[in-house]
């Protein structure tokens, strides 16, 4: 017998990135594929330490069910944390703990996407937004962006003509998978076209904190005067992903509303990891640990900036990013990314494709590099083979 399942279901694709991740699982693989943190800076002993403390001082606890909202000195810290940094007023009370930022993107899709609502997206965008909120039976529409972000006169057109839009989503730090940052206007304005047409903004700020140059900028949700602009965060790149902590912070009401479709999903999220990380920031000096993290992925983007100009075609557009994990890279029209994938993987290569980061038009002449998580003498060696294998092509 065959069984029945849910529409959505023919709707779902398999992580692209997941995939190709299972490739690079061998050792000997040069992966550029997903946006891992370098493991070398995980702060292990420390953890370790703090894990036997919470569990001699609070084992009972630690091990017990907490609430759906998350442990309130983390979220204590979570509220103080964002504050200065982006302008925001929260409590505690606005804050959710998720399984990673990426939950914060499911939850997001229950609460507000009913089928065959529109979702506004850069493009491109990130590929599992695109499936989480996909899930919920919606339409995107893509929005165009230039090198300081989303174009918001096209913006506004689609908002003036188009019914039915529910959310718009965005990266405006170092965006994944660009790696372009937006300029302190754009914020400015889609907070005000957010208000104008009363729809709620999603900003998601994973990297936010891993800025290499150039000055910080305000968030969007500084500039929030509805209370229509919701933000996600996440331990996973300034800590380790392992523990699968993030957040979203919002308006009260609306984080209740996400901490009831959250009951109906996991309960909560791992009260030990959220005990174990609220220690460690009580004992240890996370900006000392982030700069850490920045002095070496500094150092990585500048390796593979300087391969990229070096080795690849002159013709070849790429971007530069001023932190985060990521940069972009647009070949000619006539090149498919995911042939230049196929030649590289025999030569033990990975990046991703940049189709999958379109929603509804695939542009398959763009492809994503990570430079996080390999060592220098790895991104040289990697970049110079897809270098090679881009001229391969471009001489046929």
């Amino acid at each position: 017998m065959q069984l029945q399942f849910a529409k959505r279901m023919s709707d779902i694709k398999a992580s692209e990135i997941r995939e190709i991740l299972k490739v690079t699982e061998q050792e000997d693989v040069i992966s550029f594929a997903g946006g891992l943190p370098a493991p070398e800076l995980f702060p292990i002993e420390e953890i370790n330490e703090v894990n036997h403390i919470v569990l001699k001082e609070a084992g009972t606890k630690a091990l017990q069910y907490t609430t759906t909202e998350g442990y309130v000195p983390l979220r204590d810290w979570i509220a103080n944390r964002m504050n200065p940094r982006l302008s925001t007023s929260f409590d505690k009370d606005n804050i959710l703990i998720t399984h990673g930022s990426q939950q914060g993107l499911d939850l997001s899709g229950k609460v507000f996407l009913d089928e065959g609502d529109i979702v506004l997206c850069e493009s491109p965008t990130y590929l599992a937004a695109i499936s989480a909120f996909r899930t919920y039976g919606c339409k995107f529409i893509e929005i165009p962006t230039d090198e300081y972000g989303m174009d918001m006169t096209a913006l506004e057109n689609v908002l003036k003509k188009i019914k039915g839009i529910k959310l718009i989503y965005v990266i405006p730090t170092f965006q994944n998978p660009t790696g372009k940052t937006w300029n302190t206007e754009k914020r400015k304005k889609l907070a005000e076209l957010s208000a104008k047409y009363n729809v709620a903004v999603i900003e998601d700020n994973p990297y936010g904190e891993l800025r290499f140059e150039g000055e910080h900028l305000p968030s969007v949700k500084s500039f929030d005067t509805a209370g229509n602009v919701l933000c996600t965060g996440s331990f996973s790149k300034i800590f380790c992903p392992g523990f699968r902590i993030g957040w979203i912070a919002g308006d009260k009401d609306i984080i209740r509303k996400y901490v009831m479709v959250k009951q109906g999903t996991d309960l909560q999220c791992n009260t030990i990891a959220q005990m174990v990380i609220s220690e460690y920031l009580k004992r240890y000096d996370i900006d000392e640990h982030i700069g850490k993290i920045v002095e070496v992925y500094k150092k990585r983007r500048d390796v593979a900036v300087e391969c990229i100009e070096r080795y690849f075609p002159q013709n070849i557009k790429f971007t530069h990013p001023e932190g985060g994990l990521f940069t972009w890279i647009e070949l000619p029209e006539a090149i498919s990314a995911r042939d230049v994938l196929e030649k590289c993987l025999e030569q033990k290569v990975a990046f991703v494709p940049g189709g999958s980061f379109f929603p509804n038009e695939n542009r398959e002449n763009t492809f994503r590099i990570n430079y996080s998580n390999m060592p220098e003498d790895g991104i040289i060696k990697g970049l110079k083979i897809i270098a090679e294998v881009i001229k391969v092509y471009m001489n046929k």
